[in-house]
């Protein structure tokens, strides 16, 4: 007998649950209570963990080393999204949907405000709040009265398209620029090589992400035929939502890059480092060694 034969333990064959009939207007390929009574959807419900340890980090280090508050108030979103996803895939109640998929909206629109607001005016900033305030005010209200889940899609779709096009802007016409200007050319070659590759990281995941979150809604009824052969613990690694929480989650380096660029606009590139070793560790902006503890904080 092979170890995975000998590890093979079937789904449980009962679909009661703990939390009742599903209220959602969403479900997903994990089928519904086929891992344990008291949680609708195991894998996509532990696999927003990621989430939560990753924000906890970031807020840790916003603290930690004084960037820029807005960034607190992005980690501390990236935690709310994680766990009204945990609830929501824990209990598939319309309420814990709500929990999930409003904050998502609330919290790339604060990444658009920190990536737009970098370097206005009070007023500036005051008016760009106000503006994507009520943005995410609309998109609420029309979500609650048209309980469309394409509508939210889109919605958070543009705002992170429009925030990443920006940073995207910020890096090619600012940020390469004052480098250039400010540092030798070895120097500024290598600060942008850290820039694009932590941006091009971060998209990628979550584009990896997003291919598979595709892949698991298009041939679920496959996945599910190949899960019951293949059975637990092996089974999970074929839940593609899972999966898309986990690269979402670490495309957190999305919210790190606007972090160094803050860093860059500052003139402190050569105070602050990317500490980074790319797919073995968990990218942070810190002060390099000989600056350790004179940091100032960015505005």
């Amino acid at each position: 007998m092979s170890l995975v034969s000998a590890l093979q333990v079937p789904y449980r064959e009962a679909r009661d649950g703990f939390w009742g009939d599903q209220t959602s207007t969403l479900n997903w390929c994990e089928e519904d209570y086929n891992i344990s009574y008291y949680c609708a959807e195991v894998v996509n419900t532990f696999t927003n963990l990621v989430f939560i340890y990753l924000g906890l980090k970031g807020m840790h280090n916003v603290l930690k080393y004084s960037h820029a508050t807005i960034f607190f108030f992005a980690y501390l979103g990236y935690i709310v999204v994680g766990l009204g996803s945990m609830a929501f895939h824990a209990t598939l109640w319309y309420s814990m949907q709500l929990a999930d998929e409003l904050p998502m909206i609330y919290t790339v629109s604060i990444m658009c405000f920190a990536t737009f607001g970098y370097g206005r005016s009070p007023t500036a900033r005051f008016l760009l709040g106000a503006v994507l305030v009520g943005v995410a005010a609309f998109v609420t209200i029309y979500y609650l009265y048209a309980k469309d889940p394409v509508f939210h899609q889109l919605a958070h779709t543009v705002l992170l398209l429009t925030t990443v096009a920006r940073a995207i802007y910020l890096t090619k016409y600012e940020v390469r620029p004052a480098l250039e200007k400010r540092n030798s050319p070895a120097v500024a070659n290598q600060r942008m090589d850290e820039i694009t590759n932590l941006a091009l990281s971060g998209t990628m995941m979550f584009f990896a992400g997003f291919v598979l979150w595709v892949l698991d809604n298009t041939f679920c009824h496959y996945l599910i035929i190949a899960r019951k052969e293949i059975q637990l613990p092996w089974a999970v690694l074929l839940e593609g939502h899972g999966w898309w929480h986990i690269l979402t989650g670490l495309a957190y380096q999305m919210i790190l890059w606007q972090v160094w660029l803050n860093r860059c606009l500052d003139g402190g590139e050569n105070d602050w480092m990317l500490q980074w070793t790319p797919w073995k560790s968990i990218p942070q902006v810190v002060p390099r060694p000989q600056q350790a503890g004179s940091w100032k904080k960015s505005q």
